[in-house]
């Protein structure tokens, strides 16, 4: 599915730019629709009919659940509200964990019940959530009903952030559903975006998964401890210029049909405790749970026991979210255990020490976390965290991991110096002292330039996955 939609969308997103720009403004939100189902149903012929079904959904409970709608019964919108919740979590449970429980089940009770081997529908994650947060925000009163189904089944389907994210929330382009800034200063910061996300996943991303794959698929007798430790060092890389590079991709597709989608990631490996971690990983997500799931079970105001509690289903859900497999689920206890030690005392310890410990503490934290949730086997997961730590009878390094280590040495120097800011700052610094040569020349001569390697990439190299697709 992967390589036939990107391949779909290099081939036909010119075509749908230039339909977007020389129809009327008034048909624009038609001619977006028509293509999102194409390019989904390009790729996932048989679900388009679900994801059409959920905005049905969400439209109907969306006007039902409008507390200022004129006539509306007393219970009305809460049983609307309910309605959607009912549905979208159906969804999710129905595809993404149905096989899960009857696995569960057989092991536990010895049971032998069939798995129904249901393949996910992609995006369903993402556009549940999108769904849901809608008809929510509704009923709260926070936004008003879409009367005009096509802006919904617009903003539902639109295919920049359809299958990988980010969660774009309703409220925050109900307005631009209506207008937007389409200009051309727009649609060049757009393709800018775009060759961006594009290099960071297809350069960077790609790149160094190669080696994670490798070690991963290794025997045993070639690893090292030290071995261990770089595999996953490298699938720590590789899942942030992966997911970073398609919402780079989303949100410059996005400008280039004038839409401003909000910021995913906000350079999460320079974080200086997990609780900052996740104030910039991922953002879209955190905050989806913080404001539908956190605040709504009390937050922090009912206690300090209660928030604890709170915490702990929020990250439980979150590992849940990822994925229909135990790993998942201990990733999100895992941080969820760590961001309450760093809420009840550790974070006023770490604010004592100088920062560069704060940040190596971050990213032990970090690494050993992306160790759990890379590894779906949990035999390969315990096998792996025993060679890390010395308990699996691996020698500290061999000649293989010095072999890898010089192979990947410049690609590894690269992935930390992209994962700060300071290739934004000197981007910044550059725009300040040379605005006309860097606005004219260098700028889109470095889009270009990463447009054309990364295609080259593409067309050359048969690893190309995309980690979020099964999220």
């Amino acid at each position: 599915m992967l390589f036939s939609s990107t391949t779909f969308l290099f081939a036909f997103l010119p075509i749908v730019l230039i339909t977007y720009y020389i129809v009327p403004r008034i048909t624009r939100n038609l001619v977006l629709f028509i293509f999102s189902l194409v390019f989904y149903a390009w790729g996932e012929p048989v679900y388009i009919v679900l994801m059409i079904a959920s905005t049905i959904v969400a439209y109907i409970t969306g006007l039902l659940a409008d507390k200022q709608r004129k006539n509306a019964k007393k219970y009305t919108p809460l049983i609307a509200m309910i309605g959607a919740v009912v549905w979208n979590i159906g969804l999710l449970l129905f595809f993404k964990y149905t096989d899960f429980f009857i696995g569960a089940a057989n092991s536990i009770f010895g049971t032998q019940i069939k798995t129904l081997g249901l393949a996910l529908p992609i995006g369903i994650s993402f556009y549940s959530f999108q769904t849901l947060s809608y008809v929510i925000d509704v009923y709260k009163g926070e936004v008003r009903s879409q009367k005009n189904f096509l802006d919904l089944a617009t903003y539902v389907a639109l295919f920049p952030q359809l299958i990988a994210g980010p969660i774009v929330r309703y409220i925050d382009v109900a307005e631009q559903l209506k207008k937007r800034n389409e200009s051309i200063e727009h649609f060049a910061q757009g393709v800018w975006r775009f060759s961006i996300g594009l290099g960071k996943k297809v350069i960077l991303a790609n790149t160094i998964g190669e080696l994670f794959d490798t070690i991963s698929n290794s025997a045993q007798s070639e690893l090292s401890v030290a071995a261990s430790w770089l595999g996953i060092i490298a699938y720590t890389f590789q899942i942030y210029f992966d997911f970073s590079g398609y919402s780079d991709m989303a949100i410059g597709l996005g400008k280039m049909f004038g839409f401003d989608f909000l910021e995913n990631f906000n350079y999460p490996y320079i974080s200086t405790s997990i609780t900052d971690f996740w104030r910039r990983w991922h953002m879209s997500l955190s905050s989806w749970f913080r404001d539908y799931v956190y605040i709504p079970l009390g937050g922090n105001r009912k206690g300090k026991a209660r928030q604890c509690l709170n915490i702990m289903i929020v990250w439980f859900l979150t590992g849940f979210w990822h994925g229909a497999n135990w790993n998942f689920m201990l990733w999100g206890v895992y941080f969820g255990v760590i961001l309450l030690c760093e809420k009840l005392f550790l974070g006023k310890a770490l604010k004592k020490i100088p920062a560069f410990f704060q940040h190596i503490y971050a990213l032990l934290f970090i690494v050993i976390g992306w160790g759990i949730f890379s590894y779906e086997d949990f035999g390969k997961l315990t096998q792996n965290f025993k060679n890390m730590f010395g308990a699996g009878g691996l020698p500290l390094i061999n000649h293989q991991t010095v072999f890898w280590l010089a192979q990947y040495a410049v690609t590894i120097v690269i992935l930390v110096i992209a994962s700060t800011q300071l290739p934004k700052k000197l981007c910044l610094k550059l725009q300040t002292k040379c605005p006309e040569i860097c606005g004219c020349i260098l700028q889109p001569l470095w889009a270009l330039t990463l447009l054309a390697v990364s295609t080259a990439y593409l067309a050359g190299n048969s690893f190309n996955p995309f980690l979020y697709f099964r999220f």
